[in-house]
């Protein structure tokens, strides 16, 4: 898989690093960053590189910004992370969950262990939003429950919430890389959850706890099909955007009927426990 690195320069870091972040990540298409002493290095798959788009953002941002972006080499991207790949230690109330990739160590001593294999697909419990929903899903009550777990990326909320004793959980996610880690780690981990390829309309049924980590604009379109899925009293369960967001998804939830019960935050990311 062929990416394009855009090195971003500008003369006041600070906020504006993570302005440049949320609208490159959760409004466009880049996938991952780097912290520069003089900006960022900004990572998108080649075939969704687009540089009038770029050039909107660099034009329209409140601050100068010089770029550069070349395409890098063609490489086995996810060998090149395992070499740098560590596992996590999730700590909520109440206990700890253990995110090993299958060449980390077994431990003993955590409530949970989940196994994820370390590919491109989102959820590793490496970035705060993963890290607060881990937390989440450890907290409420899930035996006996529907879940689903919504762009659903390795599927480590939806594992997590069948050891729980979920009695049903479906992933849905529209990426096919996703997909098939998914089920890969599903496996990995003795669970059964039902995967579905696809957006909010593939969604069918109804839920007790409806899980989604994915950026604001996309919470923000869907957030009514995550309602009309969800059984009354049920939970829902957001996160994938900055604090500064919570007043505006924390706003559409109450008009869509929904009363907030509970917020996280981890370096500036935000997690919303909201009900029906």
């Amino acid at each position: 898989m062929k990416y394009i690195e855009v090195t971003i320069m500008m003369d006041d870091t600070g906020m504006f690093r993570d302005m440049l972040v949320d609208t490159l990540g959760n409004e466009g298409p880049y996938e991952s960053f780097v912290e520069t002493k003089d900006g960022l290095k900004a990572y998108v798959q080649a075939d969704k590189y687009d540089p009038g788009y770029l050039a909107v953002v660099a034009e329209t941002f409140p601050l100068p910004l010089k770029y550069n972006a070349v395409e890098m080499e063609d490489k086995n991207w996810n060998e090149e992370w395992e070499k740098g790949h560590e596992a996590v230690l999730v700590r909520y109330d109440g206990g700890s969950i253990w995110v090993r990739a299958p060449f980390h160590p077994h431990r003993t001593d955590v409530d949970y262990e989940l196994i994820i294999e370390p590919k491109m697909s989102f959820g590793t419990a490496h970035h705060p939003t993963t890290y607060m929903m881990l937390s989440y899903v450890a907290e409420i009550v899930m035996k006996g429950k529907r879940v689903l777990d919504m762009g659903c990326g390795t599927a480590v909320l939806g594992i997590l919430a069948k050891m729980r004793g979920a009695e049903y959980v479906e992933g849905i996610d529209i990426d096919e890389w996703a997909f098939a880690n998914a089920r890969e780690n599903a496996a990995s981990n003795n669970v059964e959850i039902t995967l579905k390829l696809g957006g909010a309309p593939a969604i069918e049924g109804k839920f007790d706890v409806i899980l989604a980590n994915i950026n604001r604009n996309i919470l923000q379109a869907d957030m009514e099909h995550y309602v009309d899925a969800l059984l009354p009293g049920g939970a829902l369960l957001l996160s994938g955007f900055y604090q500064a967001d919570d007043g505006v998804l924390i706003a559409q939830a109450n008009k869509l009927g929904l009363t907030l019960k509970d917020k996280k935050t981890r370096e500036n990311w935000s997690a919303l426990h909201l009900e029906k």
